[in-house]
């Protein structure tokens, strides 16, 4: 019996054949990224764009604040803030100097 014969629901044997990124998704029922309801759609593309404006301020701050203000070297903090969502939290709250 296929997964959509079960109502998309898969065994292990089956979850083992689907990337991870499509599980993350909600897709491991063999969804494609087309077939995700609008409004999941909308709300993970809003979230999306949170989250780049949110790298993006905590980049742009990094690139102008002068080091003496800063804990730990900036090319550091450039690769944390690459770490989604909790990269940009850690510089705004850590970085500075008090």
């Amino acid at each position: 019996m296929e997964a959509h014969e079960r109502g998309g629901i898969m065994t292990n044997t089956e979850k083992k054949d689907v990337p991870v990124k499509r599980i993350a998704l909600g897709l491991a029922a063999g969804k494609r990224a087309a077939e995700i309801a609008p409004g999941k759609r909308v709300s993970l593309g809003i979230l999306g764009l949170i989250q780049a404006a949110y790298a993006f301020l905590a980049f742009w701050d990094l690139w102008h604040r002068p080091a003496k203000q800063m804990h730990g070297p900036k090319p550091l903090w450039g690769l944390v803030i690459l770490v989604n969502w909790i990269g940009p939290t850690a510089y705004f709250y850590v970085h500075r100097t008090r």
